[in-house]
């Protein structure tokens, strides 16, 4: 099929390079004159593993390219995706302005009937919305059909996710739309499922808001488990062996950052509020991942009592491995919060720096390697769980900070392995007589 794809961001992209991989031609649209012009010459603008070669593979073969032309990326297109970012307004809901933005180019540009594909995250009743929009819009004698087809990705492991996922969703009031996408999506060989507009639209927030109070579940376990001297990953171990519960997205540590689960539970609360319906378990989660990003502060102070003069090494500081993406990431309050306790701050990451610069304190100095970040320093946070910190070793972290004291949020290492080695350490709901 002939598809087009607005948006060439995190979703845009990973479904434009997909589709083109299970033989669709694909054309993806960006207004972003530079980031079109790197597209197209094979590099990705986004870290995600295994993007860039599927990008240059499929460019090579001729199944994708690249415009900022409306008028070049719409013509004779059955199928138009859109997935553009809906970030979060003030008011904690979805920001539409990209949608509509893409419904103006659409209505102005279209001149054969076409399936409109909604990939973004977008709050219940939009599709519907959305669809009256762009048809109000339409300059040409053209009809169009809208499905809701949201994505269900983790970042750092999108392509993998896009060719192994649990099931495809695709919503529509149309049955001849409904059977079009779900052919286009029938080379992925992943189980589809068919709904209506709304019920699809919920599915995505339903699943992300329950992924998130999973986190948020567990986190306060395992801050219970510290002060009754359980250990956590016990706890997680016994639970997760109850298929009722399962063992995924039970791991402690210092709270869930990304584009998804933060703007997903507040955007959800926020269409509560617009139906006069309150969701006070959804606010929970959210206030409980809130406090747990400054639960490392809250250990540095009790070990240290005032901050004030001392060499802090951070490792990590995108939200998770294996992305560079720093949305909501912990390491913005934890790094603003020791500038302002008076530290002196040496940060490191594998991809995320360049765009760590742009969101974390000015005042934090960035290091070129794990090596030039703990060397001499009084104590070490580890702030995201990258492999390559891992296999760093406690023992070379013990020869390079000047004190033997580390402060791990996502819970990397053994205590045991830890507290032989003379290493001071600290993890997120372990028992307290080795936490202190």
């Amino acid at each position: 099929m002939k598809i087009a794809v607005i948006g060439t961001g995190y979703v845009g992209l990973v479904t434009g390079v997909s589709l083109a991989e299970i033989g669709h031609e694909v054309t993806c649209l960006d207004i972003d004159e530079a980031k079109v012009d790197l597209l197209r010459s094979g590099k990705s603008p986004i870290y995600e593993e295994g993007l860039e070669e599927l990008l240059r593979k499929n460019i090579d073969n001729g199944r994708i390219n690249f415009t900022t032309s409306y008028e070049e990326g719409l013509k004779d297109k059955e199928a138009i995706y859109i997935g553009v970012g809906t970030p979060q307004s003030e008011d904690g809901s979805a920001d539409l302005r990209y949608i509509h933005a893409a419904g103006d180019s659409i209505g102005e540009h279209l001149k054969n009937d076409a399936i409109i594909v909604i990939k973004s995250t977008v709050p219940i009743g939009t599709n519907e919305y959305i669809r009256d929009y762009i048809t109000s819009r339409l300059k040409h004698n053209v009809s169009i059909q809208i499905v809701s087809n949201p994505e269900f990705l983790r970042q750092g492991s999108a392509v993998h996710d896009t060719f192994h996922g649990d099931r495809i969703v695709i919503g529509s009031e149309n049955q001849d739309a409904l059977e079009k996408i779900e052919e286009v999506n029938k080379p992925f060989g992943i189980p589809i499922l068919k709904t209506d507009l709304r019920s699809a639209e919920m599915i995505k927030y339903a699943s992300n808001a329950f992924l998130a109070t999973k986190i948020s579940f567990i986190n306060e376990i395992a801050n219970l488990c510290e002060h009754l001297g359980a250990n956590i990953e016990n706890v997680t171990k016994g639970m997760g062996m109850d298929k009722r519960i399962g063992e995924f997205f039970l791991n402690a540590g210092i709270g869930y950052g990304g584009s998804c689960f933060p703007k997903d539970t507040n955007a959800l609360i926020s269409i509560g509020k617009s139906v006069n319906y309150q969701m006070p378990i959804l606010q929970s989660v959210v206030d409980v991942n809130e406090n747990q990003k400054r639960i490392i502060i809250d250990k540095l102070k009790k070990r240290f009592g005032s901050l004030n003069g001392l060499n802090i090494a951070l490792l990590g500081l995108s939200f998770k491995p294996n992305t560079d993406d720093m949305r909501e990431a912990p390491s913005i309050p934890v790094s603003k919060a020791l500038i302002q306790e008076g530290v002196n701050v040496k940060a490191y990451d594998p991809v995320a720096m360049d765009n760590a610069k742009k969101v974390i304190p000015s005042e934090v100095q960035f290091q070129d390697s794990i090596e030039s970040a703990v060397e001499g320093a009084d104590c070490l946070v580890i702030l995201t769980e990258w492999k390559d910190f891992i296999t760093f070793g406690l023992e070379n972290y013990k020869v390079k900070l000047k004190n033997p004291i580390i402060f791990d949020g996502r819970n990397c290492f053994n205590v045991q392995d830890a507290t032989s080695l003379g290493i001071e350490y600290y993890s997120i709901g372990r028992p307290s007589e080795i936490n202190n």
